[in-house]
């Protein structure tokens, strides 16, 4: 059966208000960007939103999230997104940062049916202490603070208990694309894309490709795709450009 959608819009349009979202991609590279403009034109907000960076300023995420639409973000790295920050420290947003392997494997072990695993990463830190901000007042003060997590010892060594992602909708970018929704990733893209893929009720994959596949090349099989939409060539911004000279310099 065809999963192709005729448009973006037709795509994202039963996204709704307050809905979870994972979106894959990192910094500027394998970001969906013509279902986010969709979905920055739907109209929705109040977003709870998985990616890695949630965007940079003005492209990606950043373009939901300079409009409001993002009321939380979970991923690993905030520093190439200066209005992140801001929205952050204000107040106005909630932000849980997890270790980025973590992040990884959360995504993965919700695609699974894996409902939680032990990690050793962030043992002894506040990731299983508790007491990471993830909101704060506008007076600076913590709003709202991580809770403390599960710990147990194997082989002598002490891991710490995550629980899986799934989330209502996932919005990821591929190179290639059948009308099954297999899907095939170019180089870095083949990041966060599959693993947000999988955590998601709902997978839209915007491809510039759409083609027949062999399925020996498949990255990403169609069971996890709901939906499949051909984006064609899409301009990728450099995030930070680099000269010749000023490298030798």
């Amino acid at each position: 059966m065809s999963k192709v959608a005729a448009s973006a819009a037709e795509a994202v349009a039963d996204v709704f208000e307050g809905a979870s979202m994972a979106v894959g991609g990192f910094g500027l590279v394998g970001v969906p960007t013509v279902l986010i403009d969709a979905l920055h034109a739907l109209g929705v907000g109040g977003l709870k939103v998985v990616s890695n960076n949630c965007g940079v300023d003005g492209a990606g995420l950043g373009v939901l999230l300079a409009a409001g639409r993002i009321a939380r973000a979970t991923g690993s790295f905030i520093g190439e997104n200066k209005e992140l920050a801001r929205r952050y420290l204000a107040g106005e947003i909630e932000v849980e940062l997890i270790p980025q392997g973590t992040l990884a494997e959360r995504l993965r072990a919700g695609g699974c049916g894996i409902p939680a695993f032990y990690s050793p990463a962030g043992v002894g830190t506040m990731v299983a202490e508790g007491g990471l901000p993830w909101r704060y007042n506008a007076d600076g003060s913590v709003a709202v603070a991580s809770p403390p997590r599960e710990t147990r010892t194997f082989g002598g060594r002490e891991y710490v208990l995550e629980e899986s992602i799934t989330t209502d909708f996932a919005l990821v970018r591929a190179a290639r694309g059948d009308r099954y929704g297999n899907l095939v990733f170019a180089k870095s893209a083949r990041n966060f894309n599959p693993l947000a893929a999988m955590a998601g009720k709902v997978t839209i994959a915007e491809v510039e490709e759409l083609t027949e596949l062999d399925p020996g090349e498949v990255h990403l099989p169609g069971i996890f795709v709901q939906r499949v939409v051909h984006v064609g060539h899409v301009d990728k911004p450099i995030e930070k450009r680099r000269t010749r000279g000023a490298l030798d310099a």
